[in-house]
């Protein structure tokens, strides 16, 4: 099995070691060079902010359909993008985990992921195509909360992640989790679930970190 993965920054699951051959692109100009391929992933795929940026993003990946094509969209849906890509939480630290989240666009695919993770010795779940799947959700309230008890001068920063970890068994902190993923990441998914829900929108505080690191 041929995979090639577009990741300029981002770690690429740990599909080489089970592989055939599992090559890694910067760039997903690269892929055109890869049409053999049975599977593209494209980790960089939400690094692409603004609608301009991802439109020609979208439309670079089309051209290699119908190789089947997977994206690092944990924000974006597939309604959003309008093509039949496979989407996976792509977020720092969520690849190396031994299940990955994953949402498919129809049945026949379900029943292909399946097949390749089988012989790529790896597990996934497919859940609801809605921004933030399951686990980013989850993750990026917790950290929002904690923002905000950080903001109330509940605590510090360092405790609460060390309450966090002590008290849920978390590898990381609320914060630790926020550096690692991006706090710019964590406030664009915000951003999107506060439209239907208000309990998600951004603390102050953490809206102004991301404004500082924009500025710095």
């Amino acid at each position: 099995m041929k995979i090639v993965i577009v990741s300029g920054t981002t770690t690429p699951p740990l599909f080489s070691e089970h592989a055939a051959d599992c090559i890694t692109a910067r760039t997903v100009e690269e892929l055109q060079g890869h049409r053999d391929a049975d599977l593209f992933i494209d980790l960089d795929f939400e690094r692409h902010d603004g609608k301009a940026g991802r439109d020609a993003r979208i439309a670079a990946l089309s051209v290699l359909l119908p190789t089947p094509i997977m994206i690092n969209a944990v924000i974006h849906t597939l309604a959003d993008i309008e093509r039949p890509f496979i989407r996976i939480n792509g977020w720092p630290g969520f690849t190396e985990r031994p299940i990955h989240e994953l949402v498919a666009p129809d049945q026949d695919v379900t029943r292909q992921i399946g097949e390749w993770y089988e012989k790529l010795g790896h597990s996934c779940r497919l859940v609801p195509d809605i921004p933030g799947m399951i686990t980013a959700r989850i993750l990026v309230t917790i950290i929002n909360e904690a923002w905000y008890t950080w903001e109330a001068g509940v605590s510090t920063k360092e405790e609460i992640d060390t309450a966090m970890k002590l008290g849920t068994n978390y590898p990381y902190g609320p914060f630790e989790w926020g550096q690692r993923i991006g706090l710019a990441r964590i406030v664009s998914l915000l951003n999107v679930l506060s439209v239907a829900n208000a309990r998600y929108t951004p603390a102050n505080s953490l809206q102004q970190a991301v404004t500082e690191l924009k500025c710095d």
